[in-house]
Protein backbone atom coordinates (compact mmCIF):
# COMPACT_ATOMS: atom_id res chain seq x y z
CA UNK A 1 0.00 0.00 0.00
CA UNK A 2 1.29 3.47 -0.88
CA UNK A 3 2.46 5.62 2.01
CA UNK A 4 0.25 8.69 2.57
CA UNK A 5 3.16 10.88 3.68
CA UNK A 6 5.05 10.12 0.47
CA UNK A 7 1.95 10.86 -1.60
CA UNK A 8 1.68 14.19 0.21
CA UNK A 9 5.30 14.95 -0.70
CA UNK A 10 4.73 14.09 -4.38
CA UNK A 11 1.60 16.25 -4.48
CA UNK A 12 3.54 19.15 -2.95
CA UNK A 13 6.31 18.84 -5.55
CA UNK A 14 3.70 18.86 -8.32
CA UNK A 15 1.90 21.85 -6.80
CA UNK A 16 4.96 23.98 -6.04
CA UNK A 17 7.21 22.95 -8.91
CA UNK A 18 10.40 22.06 -7.08
CA UNK A 19 11.81 20.01 -4.23
CA UNK A 20 12.97 23.16 -2.45
CA UNK A 21 9.54 24.85 -2.62
CA UNK A 22 7.78 21.62 -1.60
CA UNK A 23 10.10 21.23 1.41
CA UNK A 24 9.39 24.83 2.43
CA UNK A 25 5.61 24.36 2.13
CA UNK A 26 5.64 21.10 4.08
CA UNK A 27 8.11 22.25 6.71
CA UNK A 28 10.52 19.43 5.82
CA UNK A 29 14.24 19.46 5.18
CA UNK A 30 15.07 19.22 1.47
CA UNK A 31 16.92 15.87 1.84
CA UNK A 32 13.81 14.46 3.53
CA UNK A 33 11.67 15.35 0.52
CA UNK A 34 14.19 13.74 -1.82
CA UNK A 35 14.26 10.63 0.40
CA UNK A 36 10.44 10.32 0.34
CA UNK A 37 10.41 10.66 -3.46
CA UNK A 38 13.05 7.96 -3.81
CA UNK A 39 11.14 5.63 -1.49
CA UNK A 40 7.91 6.26 -3.41
CA UNK A 41 9.65 5.40 -6.68
CA UNK A 42 10.87 2.18 -5.07
CA UNK A 43 7.37 1.34 -3.82
CA UNK A 44 5.74 1.95 -7.19
CA UNK A 45 8.53 0.62 -9.38
CA UNK A 46 8.14 3.71 -11.57
CA UNK A 47 10.28 6.73 -12.36
CA UNK A 48 8.25 9.62 -10.95
CA UNK A 49 10.66 12.57 -11.23
CA UNK A 50 13.57 13.43 -13.47
CA UNK A 51 16.29 16.00 -12.98
CA UNK A 52 16.22 19.08 -15.25
CA UNK A 53 19.19 21.36 -14.63
CA UNK A 54 19.17 22.09 -10.91
CA UNK A 55 15.51 21.22 -10.51
CA UNK A 56 13.18 18.28 -11.09
CA UNK A 57 10.23 17.61 -13.36
CA UNK A 58 7.52 15.02 -12.92
CA UNK A 59 7.36 12.23 -15.48
CA UNK A 60 4.06 11.16 -17.01
CA UNK A 61 3.68 8.53 -14.28
CA UNK A 62 4.56 11.12 -11.66
CA UNK A 63 1.92 13.57 -12.90
CA UNK A 64 -0.72 10.84 -12.97
CA UNK A 65 0.10 9.69 -9.44
CA UNK A 66 0.26 13.30 -8.17
CA UNK A 67 -3.27 13.95 -9.47
CA UNK A 68 -4.54 10.82 -7.74
CA UNK A 69 -2.63 11.81 -4.60
CA UNK A 70 -4.47 15.15 -4.51
CA UNK A 71 -7.79 13.29 -4.67
CA UNK A 72 -6.77 10.78 -1.99
CA UNK A 73 -5.51 13.46 0.39
CA UNK A 74 -8.62 15.54 -0.16
CA UNK A 75 -10.92 12.61 0.56
CA UNK A 76 -8.94 11.79 3.73
CA UNK A 77 -9.35 15.36 4.93
CA UNK A 78 -13.05 15.23 4.15
CA UNK A 79 -13.36 11.96 6.10
CA UNK A 80 -11.70 13.59 9.10
CA UNK A 81 -14.18 16.47 8.94
CA UNK A 82 -17.14 14.08 8.67
CA UNK A 83 -15.96 12.14 11.70
CA UNK A 84 -15.50 15.36 13.65
CA UNK A 85 -19.07 16.38 12.84
CA UNK A 86 -20.60 12.92 13.32
CA UNK A 87 -21.92 13.66 16.78
CA UNK A 88 -23.78 16.75 15.61
CA UNK A 89 -23.39 20.34 14.45
CA UNK A 90 -21.19 21.45 17.33
CA UNK A 91 -17.82 21.44 15.58
CA UNK A 92 -16.10 20.85 12.25
CA UNK A 93 -16.49 22.73 9.01
CA UNK A 94 -18.30 22.65 5.69
CA UNK A 95 -16.84 23.96 2.43
CA UNK A 96 -18.83 25.30 -0.52
CA UNK A 97 -17.67 26.11 -4.06
CA UNK A 98 -19.96 28.46 -5.98
CA UNK A 99 -19.92 30.36 -9.28
CA UNK A 100 -19.95 34.20 -9.19
CA UNK A 101 -23.63 34.94 -9.80
CA UNK A 102 -24.63 32.45 -7.09
CA UNK A 103 -22.21 34.16 -4.70
CA UNK A 104 -23.83 37.46 -5.65
CA UNK A 105 -27.41 36.35 -4.97
CA UNK A 106 -28.57 33.39 -2.88
CA UNK A 107 -25.34 32.12 -1.31
CA UNK A 108 -24.85 35.03 1.16
CA UNK A 109 -28.31 34.70 2.80
CA UNK A 110 -27.96 30.92 2.90
CA UNK A 111 -24.51 31.24 4.50
CA UNK A 112 -25.76 33.80 7.00
CA UNK A 113 -28.69 31.59 8.00
CA UNK A 114 -26.40 28.60 8.37
CA UNK A 115 -23.91 30.58 10.49
CA UNK A 116 -26.70 31.87 12.74
CA UNK A 117 -28.13 28.38 13.26
CA UNK A 118 -24.78 26.63 13.70
CA UNK A 119 -22.23 29.15 15.05
CA UNK A 120 -19.71 26.48 16.05
CA UNK A 121 -19.38 25.06 12.52
CA UNK A 122 -16.88 26.80 10.25
CA UNK A 123 -18.22 27.66 6.79
CA UNK A 124 -15.73 28.26 3.97
CA UNK A 125 -16.66 29.65 0.54
CA UNK A 126 -14.64 29.31 -2.67
CA UNK A 127 -15.46 30.95 -6.01
CA UNK A 128 -15.26 28.44 -8.86
CA UNK A 129 -16.98 27.86 -12.19
CA UNK A 130 -18.57 24.39 -12.58
CA UNK A 131 -15.60 22.52 -14.12
CA UNK A 132 -13.25 23.68 -11.36
CA UNK A 133 -15.94 23.24 -8.68
CA UNK A 134 -16.47 19.66 -9.83
CA UNK A 135 -12.72 19.00 -9.59
CA UNK A 136 -12.62 20.46 -6.08
CA UNK A 137 -15.55 18.27 -5.07
CA UNK A 138 -14.02 15.09 -6.50
CA UNK A 139 -10.70 15.77 -4.76
CA UNK A 140 -12.40 16.38 -1.42
CA UNK A 141 -11.35 20.05 -1.24
CA UNK A 142 -14.99 21.13 -0.91
CA UNK A 143 -18.09 19.36 0.42
CA UNK A 144 -20.71 20.97 -1.83
CA UNK A 145 -20.32 22.39 -5.34
CA UNK A 146 -22.89 24.66 -6.97
CA UNK A 147 -23.10 23.74 -10.64
CA UNK A 148 -25.18 24.79 -13.63
CA UNK A 149 -26.18 23.37 -16.99
CA UNK A 150 -27.99 25.03 -19.85
CA UNK A 151 -31.15 23.38 -21.10
CA UNK A 152 -32.78 23.76 -24.48
CA UNK A 153 -31.67 23.04 -28.05
CA UNK A 154 -28.19 24.62 -27.66
CA UNK A 155 -27.13 23.04 -24.37
CA UNK A 156 -24.81 20.30 -25.65
CA UNK A 157 -24.16 16.94 -23.98
CA UNK A 158 -24.26 16.75 -20.17
CA UNK A 159 -20.98 16.56 -18.28
CA UNK A 160 -19.90 13.19 -16.86
CA UNK A 161 -20.52 13.10 -13.12
CA UNK A 162 -19.65 9.63 -11.86
CA UNK A 163 -20.04 9.50 -8.09
CA UNK A 164 -21.70 12.92 -7.81
CA UNK A 165 -25.25 13.41 -6.58
CA UNK A 166 -27.14 16.57 -7.56
CA UNK A 167 -29.96 18.40 -5.80
CA UNK A 168 -31.80 20.80 -8.19
CA UNK A 169 -32.13 24.28 -6.71
CA UNK A 170 -33.64 26.53 -9.38
CA UNK A 171 -34.19 27.05 -13.08
CA UNK A 172 -33.42 30.56 -14.28
CA UNK A 173 -34.15 32.31 -17.58
CA UNK A 174 -31.44 33.48 -19.99
CA UNK A 175 -31.49 36.99 -21.46
CA UNK A 176 -30.11 38.69 -24.53
CA UNK A 177 -28.38 41.81 -23.19
CA UNK A 178 -27.84 44.83 -25.45
CA UNK A 179 -27.23 48.55 -24.91
CA UNK A 180 -30.38 50.43 -23.85
CA UNK A 181 -32.17 51.80 -26.89
CA UNK A 182 -30.62 49.34 -29.34
CA UNK A 183 -33.36 47.52 -31.29
CA UNK A 184 -33.43 43.76 -31.82
CA UNK A 185 -34.95 41.13 -29.54
CA UNK A 186 -33.39 38.06 -31.18
CA UNK A 187 -29.84 36.79 -31.32
CA UNK A 188 -29.92 36.85 -35.11
CA UNK A 189 -30.64 40.59 -35.07
CA UNK A 190 -27.08 41.18 -33.85
CA UNK A 191 -25.10 39.02 -36.27
CA UNK A 192 -22.83 41.90 -37.31
CA UNK A 193 -22.04 43.08 -33.79
CA UNK A 194 -19.24 42.06 -31.50
CA UNK A 195 -20.04 39.65 -28.67
CA UNK A 196 -18.98 39.23 -25.06
CA UNK A 197 -18.90 35.87 -23.30
CA UNK A 198 -17.75 34.22 -20.08
CA UNK A 199 -16.56 30.75 -19.06
CA UNK A 200 -15.83 28.03 -21.61
CA UNK A 201 -19.21 26.38 -21.05
CA UNK A 202 -21.04 29.68 -21.61
CA UNK A 203 -18.91 30.44 -24.67
CA UNK A 204 -19.68 27.05 -26.25
CA UNK A 205 -23.39 27.55 -25.74
CA UNK A 206 -23.30 31.10 -27.16
CA UNK A 207 -21.50 29.89 -30.30
CA UNK A 208 -24.16 27.18 -30.79
CA UNK A 209 -26.96 29.75 -30.40
CA UNK A 210 -25.40 32.10 -32.92
CA UNK A 211 -24.67 29.32 -35.41
CA UNK A 212 -28.30 28.23 -35.14
CA UNK A 213 -29.24 31.81 -36.03
CA UNK A 214 -27.04 31.59 -39.13
CA UNK A 215 -23.78 33.28 -38.15
CA UNK A 216 -20.54 32.81 -36.26
CA UNK A 217 -20.17 35.36 -33.45
CA UNK A 218 -17.28 37.81 -33.40
CA UNK A 219 -16.25 37.31 -29.75
CA UNK A 220 -14.24 40.36 -28.78
CA UNK A 221 -14.24 40.11 -24.96
CA UNK A 222 -14.17 37.21 -22.51
CA UNK A 223 -14.75 37.65 -18.78
CA UNK A 224 -16.56 35.80 -15.97
CA UNK A 225 -17.30 39.11 -14.22
CA UNK A 226 -20.97 39.82 -14.88
CA UNK A 227 -20.57 43.44 -13.71
CA UNK A 228 -17.78 43.98 -16.24
CA UNK A 229 -19.84 42.26 -18.96
CA UNK A 230 -22.73 44.69 -18.44
CA UNK A 231 -20.35 47.66 -18.34
CA UNK A 232 -18.90 46.61 -21.70
CA UNK A 233 -22.39 46.27 -23.15
CA UNK A 234 -23.47 49.63 -21.71
CA UNK A 235 -20.43 51.25 -23.33
CA UNK A 236 -21.54 49.92 -26.72
CA UNK A 237 -18.60 47.53 -27.07
CA UNK A 238 -20.68 44.42 -27.71
CA UNK A 239 -23.76 42.38 -26.87
CA UNK A 240 -24.09 39.22 -24.82
CA UNK A 241 -26.39 36.74 -23.12
CA UNK A 242 -26.62 36.46 -19.34
CA UNK A 243 -28.57 34.21 -16.97
CA UNK A 244 -31.13 35.71 -14.61
CA UNK A 245 -28.97 35.37 -11.49
CA UNK A 246 -26.26 37.59 -12.99
CA UNK A 247 -28.83 40.31 -13.68
CA UNK A 248 -30.52 39.84 -10.31
CA UNK A 249 -27.16 40.28 -8.58
CA UNK A 250 -26.51 43.57 -10.32
CA UNK A 251 -28.48 45.12 -13.18
CA UNK A 252 -26.88 47.99 -15.08
CA UNK A 253 -29.73 50.26 -16.12
CA UNK A 254 -27.81 51.27 -19.24
CA UNK A 255 -28.42 47.81 -20.71
CA UNK A 256 -31.55 46.21 -22.11
CA UNK A 257 -32.23 42.56 -21.17
CA UNK A 258 -34.71 40.59 -23.30
CA UNK A 259 -35.68 37.09 -22.22
CA UNK A 260 -34.84 34.35 -24.70
CA UNK A 261 -37.90 32.08 -24.76
CA UNK A 262 -36.15 28.78 -25.55
CA UNK A 263 -33.21 29.01 -23.13
CA UNK A 264 -32.80 28.32 -19.40
CA UNK A 265 -30.05 27.51 -16.95
CA UNK A 266 -30.52 24.83 -14.28
CA UNK A 267 -28.64 25.38 -11.01
CA UNK A 268 -27.98 22.48 -8.65
CA UNK A 269 -25.97 21.58 -5.55
CA UNK A 270 -23.69 18.57 -5.98
CA UNK A 271 -22.16 16.37 -3.30
CA UNK A 272 -19.89 13.34 -3.55
CA UNK A 273 -21.41 9.99 -2.69
CA UNK A 274 -24.78 8.77 -1.52
CA UNK A 275 -26.78 10.03 1.48
CA UNK A 276 -26.97 10.24 4.42
CA UNK A 277 -24.72 13.28 4.24
CA UNK A 278 -22.74 14.64 7.20
CA UNK A 279 -24.97 16.85 9.37
CA UNK A 280 -23.25 20.10 8.36
CA UNK A 281 -23.57 19.28 4.66
CA UNK A 282 -27.24 18.37 4.99
CA UNK A 283 -27.93 21.56 6.94
CA UNK A 284 -26.23 23.81 4.39
CA UNK A 285 -28.11 22.10 1.53
CA UNK A 286 -31.33 22.95 3.32
CA UNK A 287 -30.41 26.62 3.71
CA UNK A 288 -29.37 26.82 0.04
CA UNK A 289 -32.73 25.40 -1.03
CA UNK A 290 -34.60 27.99 1.07
CA UNK A 291 -32.50 30.87 -0.24
CA UNK A 292 -32.99 29.91 -3.89
CA UNK A 293 -36.77 30.03 -3.48
CA UNK A 294 -36.42 33.80 -2.98
CA UNK A 295 -33.73 34.22 -5.63
CA UNK A 296 -35.91 32.53 -8.26
CA UNK A 297 -38.40 35.39 -8.22
CA UNK A 298 -35.59 37.91 -8.71
CA UNK A 299 -34.49 36.30 -11.98
CA UNK A 300 -37.82 37.06 -13.69
CA UNK A 301 -37.14 40.59 -14.93
CA UNK A 302 -39.99 42.75 -16.29
CA UNK A 303 -40.13 43.24 -20.09
CA UNK A 304 -37.93 46.14 -21.31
Amino acid sequence: MLDVTRLRVLAAVARHGSVTAAARALGYAQPSVSHHLARLEAETGSRLVQRVGRGVRLTGAGRMLAERAEEILGRLEAAEDELAAHTGLHAGRVRLAAFPSALGTFVPPAAAAFAAAHPDVELRLTEAEPPEATRLLRSGEVDIALLFDYSGPYSGPPAAEDGLRRTPLLTEPVYLVTPAGLPGDRIGDHATRRWITGCERCRTRLVRCCEAAGFTPDIAFTTDDYVAVQALVAAGLGVTTLPGLALAARLDHAVRPVRLPDQERVVSAAVHGEPPHPPAVAALLGHLAKATATAMSLTALPPP
